[in-house]
């Protein structure tokens, strides 16, 4: 489904009703020596990912969904591109298959719709005058309080 090289393919979910699909030549892939673990083949393999994709340049994404994602992910964002990095495996090939389940999982998380907005509510009646209740009560203890008059 999702084989280092090919499509990014992105599941059915909120926010995409029929899935997603970028095309393989809309990722760019590097790779470097990982700091990581590795043995002896840690200064040989370049075994490091880093994933880049551009969304206001992908064809995979329509208009709104481009807007959604910027505005989402626009922390996210250098120079318009999204960059996913994955060193944590000692081979190339878990690593980028690693870089592209995270890229897909901030696509699927940045084109989730937003939740719907709070309605603000009017506290009850019996609420107000709980509140009220506590609050005369409360004065009155700190009105007992201090010196007491001589008769």
């Amino acid at each position: 489904m999702n084989e280092p090289g090919g499509d990014l393919v992105i599941a059915a979910g909120p926010g995409l009703r029929r899935g997603l699909v970028v095309p393989a030549v809309e990722l760019v892939e590097r790779f470097s020596r990982s700091s990581g673990p590795g043995g002896q083949g840690v200064n040989t393999a370049d075994s490091r990912v880093e994933l880049v994709f551009e969304p206001e340049a992908s064809s995979a994404l329509t208009p709104t969904q481009r807007e959604r994602l910027v505005s989402a992910l626009g922390g996210r964002l250098v120079g318009g591109r999204i960059t996913v990095v994955a060193s944590e495996h000692r081979s190339q090939l878990r690593n980028r298959a690693a870089a592209r389940e995270r890229l897909a999982a901030l696509l699927r998380d940045g084109l989730a719709p937003p939740p719907p907005a709070r309605r603000a509510t009017k506290p009850t009646r019996g609420s107000q005058r709980r509140r009220v209740e506590g609050k005369k009560r409360r004065s009155q203890v700190k009105s007992g309080r201090g010196r007491v008059q001589p008769e």
